[in-house]
């Protein structure tokens, strides 16, 4: 890995982009972590925040096993943890973010996500390099004690049932663990293309990405003094 130039710029990179803004639009990452520039924000049902924050106050202090048996032996000693982490060796990037659930076992720590969502094995992939990012920050922390991670995986909650008792729609929710391999290896081969991308000029936008296009489409009447007719959105 190259020597980091130290009058080069530092940027924040944030764990929970990974699995989605940097897959789908490059231009649109780029301009988030070296500009500023966000997407417009599309709020998530509250409906799934009640579900998540419910879950994890209630684990907050107890076994993780009292959930299920099926789950990683240790209490729950932390709950949506901030951590940041020190710049990444041989880039001009460090990590800041905030994880869901640190469990402390008697060999360890074991870092959980926890998702409200169907629990296919594809979310593994898509969630690793989030997850060996909170890893390396918990372990490479710009301040404080470093926390080894042993182990680390999705805590995924989907319903499956629904009763109706003394006036209540009751919904249960069983837990499926989902394990996430430790590749460090890789993921500092990740970030080294994020540091990469952020060197070099803006990459194009990505192909499928609607909110660029959006913005094109946006421009266009804009800037035309005969609007045009708009008859088929591109998104």
């Amino acid at each position: 890995m190259p020597e980091r130039d130290i009058h080069q710029e530092i940027f924040k990179l944030s764990p929970s982009d990974f699995a989605f803004l940097y897959e789908e639009c490059k231009l649109c990452y780029y301009l988030k972590v070296k500009s500023g520039i966000y997407q417009p924000s599309m709020p998530m049902p509250g409906v799934f925040s009640a579900i998540n924050t419910r879950i994890q106050g209630s684990l907050l202090g107890k076994e993780l096993k009292t959930l299920s048996e099926n789950l990683p032996e240790g209490k729950v000693v932390m709950q949506e943890g901030w951590v940041e982490s020190k710049i990444i060796p041989g880039t001009h990037v460090y990590l800041k973010g905030k994880y869901d659930l640190l469990v402390d076992g008697n060999d360890g720590h074991t870092l959980v996500d926890l998702k409200i969502s169907n629990p296919d094995v594809g979310k593994i992939d898509k969630y690793k390099t989030q997850l060996n990012a909170y890893k390396f920050a918990l372990e490479n922390p710009k301040s404080g004690k470093p926390v080894k991670i042993k182990r680390m995986g999705l805590l995924v909650f989907y319903p499956d049932q629904v009763s109706y008792k003394d006036g209540e729609a009751l919904l249960t929710f069983p837990p499926k663990w989902l394990e996430v391999p430790m590749d460090q290896p890789g993921f500092i081969k990740f970030i080294a293309e994020i540091d990469k991308l952020l060197a070099g000029p803006p990459p194009e936008e990505g192909k499928s990405c609607k909110w660029c296009a959006y913005r094109h489409v946006g421009e266009t009447i804009a800037h035309t003094e005969d609007k045009p007719v708009q008859e088929d959105i591109p998104f």
